[in-house]
């Protein structure tokens, strides 16, 4: 992956400054929807288990659900996050579509 993307906008290349910061800003959205990814799928289903089983949601333990059906809705939604402040980033350094 070029670490120069280009404007399709028309105004040519971004310097290494605004590349720079892109690239520190699309990593700095990475690595926090990675923490949050870490936090549902890691620390609710198996660190927090123990005190997850004693809430019930119908017949079935908190952390099943949260790490069955729960993460999947989740990731979903950090799915939808990510290409939103993604776009957000492409728009502020002008490399959108």
């Amino acid at each position: 992956m070029s670490k120069n993307p280009q404007s399709k906008s028309g105004s040519g290349k971004m310097s290494e400054e605004q590349a720079a910061a892109y690239w520190k800003g699309n990593i700095t959205i990475i690595g926090s929807l990675l923490v949050v990814w870490f936090l549902v799928s890691f620390v609710t289903s198996y660190l927090l288990a123990g005190v997850f089983n004693t809430i019930t949601i119908g017949q079935v333990p908190l952390s099943y659900w949260m790490s069955q059906q729960g993460g999947i809705f989740i990731y979903v939604i950090l799915i939808f996050t990510y290409a939103k402040l993604m776009d957000n980033l492409d728009k502020k350094y002008d490399v959108h579509e």
